[in-house]
């Protein structure tokens, strides 16, 4: 059976190919790759990453922890400030090697496709069923939970994304022109909803201007207030903080079919206003994830940080830049930390 005869009004699914797994960046060309690199003219780069151990602790989200790093081990002694010479009689050599236990959406991150999926009836069939983007199935293409694989890639307790794995922007290599939009400069630093509109004011007040395949950088000030924190977060002072998009401005979602953005890429922590101003049979409580994600294939990313980027760009009357920013290349993962470099 086809994995599905019918998709969501509007979709990109199967545009790119039956068993496309990237969505939208199959629009980051060789072509635009080369649009990005002619951006480059002073040499300067800007790490886009918070340090992952922030926002801190898990009042954000309590599902996500931040990482917890150890040495290894070597028969059963922890392998760091580890003397050779307890191995081999005269040897200078000290060594350490250590490990990390982290949540892969806990701190700068990108969401995989298969992140956000829905309820669909891909068969028209009257029957909705679990599926993501191109109509890859849970239980089938995404496992884990309620829905263990039969083989060693998932046994009870693990999960992997044989399908739509975040790994799978890892080997596209997710470098190409970034275009910053900075609402904190727009808009200021408080909680502000962010639709089709609005906008469109701060992006022709900033002379920004998006082409097909470009990726969408939203600096909102939220990334800021969680450093200032210093990893102790204030949730109803966050709450206040930094633009949101309004997910649930069906124009805002049309906007972004039509421009053929390739990736949103926000420092805030869900990108669009959650919970959002949705309801009634069939809603999604995220709209603008379920459209990105589900319906278009575009990627998310959240948690960046850019004063910096945004405060020199602002300085040279600027707003395009090379950005490169793989995830970390891990098989099944849905999601993933990233280090984004911005080069100017």
């Amino acid at each position: 059976m086809k994995r599905w005869t019918r998709r969501p009004e509007g979709s990109t699914w199967g545009d790119f190919g039956p068993d496309d797994e990237i969505g939208r960046l199959n629009l980051l060309t060789e072509e635009k790759v080369l649009q990005a690199v002619r951006e480059v003219r002073a040499g300067k780069v800007f790490c886009l990453s918070l340090p992952l151990d922030l926002p801190g602790g898990n009042v954000l989200n309590p599902r996500r922890h931040p990482p917890a790093l150890a040495p290894t081990r070597r028969d059963g002694q922890p392998y760091l400030n580890f003397q050779m010479s307890r191995l081999q009689e005269g040897a200078v050599d000290v060594l350490s090697d250590d490990q990390a236990t982290l949540s892969l959406q806990y701190s700068t991150q990108w969401d995989g496709l298969s992140h956000v999926g829905a309820l669909f009836d891909v068969q028209g069939d009257g029957q909705a069923r679990r599926v993501y983007y191109n109509g890859y199935a849970a239980g089938v293409d995404v496992l884990g939970g309620g829905d263990p694989g039969a083989d060693a890639c998932c046994p009870p307790g693990a999960s992997y994304a044989r399908r739509l794995s975040v790994s799978r922007y890892a080997e596209k290599g997710m470098q190409g022109r970034g275009v910053l939009l900075d609402l904190a400069r727009a808009f200021g630093t408080g909680r502000t909803p962010v639709g089709l509109a609005q906008l469109q004011a701060a992006m022709h007040e900033q002379r920004v201007a998006l082409e097909p395949g470009d990726m969408l950088v939203l600096r909102t000030g939220f990334a800021e207030a969680l450093v200032q924190m210093d990893g102790k977060p204030d949730a109803h002072r966050l709450e206040q903080t930094g633009a949101v998009l309004d997910g649930a401005d069906a124009a805002l979602l049309d906007w972004i079919t039509d421009s053929g953005v390739a990736a949103i890429c926000a420092d805030n922590y869900a990108v669009e206003a959650y919970p959002a101003r949705t309801s009634g049979p069939g809603h999604s409580i995220l709209p603008l994830h379920h459209h990105c994600l589900f319906t278009l294939g575009v990627p998310l990313a959240e948690l960046w940080y850019l004063k910096d980027l945004a405060d020199w760009l602002h300085a040279q009357g600027r707003n395009r830049f090379l950005l490169t920013a793989p995830p970390l290349r891990l098989p099944g993962a849905v999601g993933s930390p990233v280090t984004p470099i911005a080069t100017v």
